[in-house]
């Protein structure tokens, strides 16, 4: 399958920004869509200048019209800090701007990717967790906005699926970290590598006991691209890395990597903070051939190199 014309809405941002590299090596047209509220122009730079690649500002919550051959749905703020500094914003962007895309998919009769994320499973009662488990989350809280957002993103697909025929594919994004996060974004990995960096103590919310489970945004891309070239599947599926380790455990890691004298200081547990949280992979091994590759290690050298180069 060469050769596609691809719309990445959200694709200056963190996760969409290595997608377009991607997608471009593969041999395709992108059209990267980004209203830059955390998307960053500086994420595409080096792919202005490609003749297969174009990037349009636009907020994907007033309709655009395209022609394009399929759709991959990135556009919406990812972290709590940013979710929640707008959060009205944050749930337009999930249920008018996903019903956008999928009118968008019906028209020019696209096959679309909705990026979901584990945060559909919320606080979750079931360990690890597998696509079947409807999820614990509160719908009034501070972090519903994105949670309940995705969860009707997820709905809107399946219906557009069932009642147009729509060509749809979902997948529930776990922790990812890599280069181009947002050193503001407040998730754990850029927090532990910028504060080490600046020598600042290292801030753990709880007792660290918690846990995430890490995986580096290229392993992610891979099972991305996977899932929207597979046929038959709708998904949804997670995708991550089901390697789990506490936050105390990432702290250390990041401390010893980057060579810092930062120490370790614990803070009270912030609302709806999901105590466990690891990827069952059985779905997307079986479906996608998926398998993340790189070892936290490696992953977490490669994102403090960058923040060495990207902090002002």
């Amino acid at each position: 399958m060469m050769g596609n014309r691809v719309l990445v809405t959200g694709g200056a941002g963190f996760i969409g920004s290595h997608l377009c590299e991607r997608l471009i090596q593969e041999g395709n047209e992108v059209i990267c869509v980004d209203n830059f509220h955390t998307g960053r122009k500086k994420n595409v730079e080096k792919l202005l200048s490609n003749p297969r690649f174009e990037l349009i500002r636009h907020d994907i919550t007033e309709p655009i019209r395209l022609e394009v051959d399929q759709i991959y749905n990135f556009a919406c703020p990812a972290s709590p800090i940013h979710y929640q500094s707008n959060a009205i914003k944050t749930i337009k962007t999930n249920v008018l701007g996903t019903t956008n895309m999928l009118g968008l998919a019906k028209r020019v009769k696209a096959r679309i990717l909705q990026a979901s994320t584990s945060e559909v499973y919320g606080n979750p009662i079931e360990h690890p967790q597998k696509e079947t488990y409807w999820g614990n989350v509160n719908p009034i809280g501070i972090r519903s906005c994105y949670d309940e957002g995705k969860r009707v993103a997820e709905t809107l697909c399946f219906d557009y699926h069932r009642n147009h025929k729509v060509d749809i594919r979902v997948i529930r994004i776990f922790n990812t970290y890599g280069p181009r996060m947002l050193p503001d974004d407040g998730r754990v990995v850029s927090n532990f590598v910028v504060q080490a960096l600046a020598g600042k103590d290292i801030t753990v919310y709880g007792d660290g006991s918690q846990t995430r489970s890490f995986c580096y945004v290229d392993d992610l891309v891979d099972g991305i691209i996977r899932m929207m070239n597979t046929q038959d599947f709708n998904g949804p599926v997670n995708l991550g890395n089901d390697g789990e380790f506490t936050v105390k455990e990432l702290a250390e890691l990041v401390l010893k990597e980057t060579g810092s004298s930062s120490k370790i200081i614990y803070k009270t547990l912030p609302q709806d903070d999901p105590a466990r949280r690891k990827p069952d992979l059985t779905l997307a091994r079986q479906k996608l051939g998926y398998e993340p590759k790189v070892p936290l290690l490696e992953g977490i050298r490669k994102t403090v190199d960058y923040f060495k180069n990207h902090l002002d």
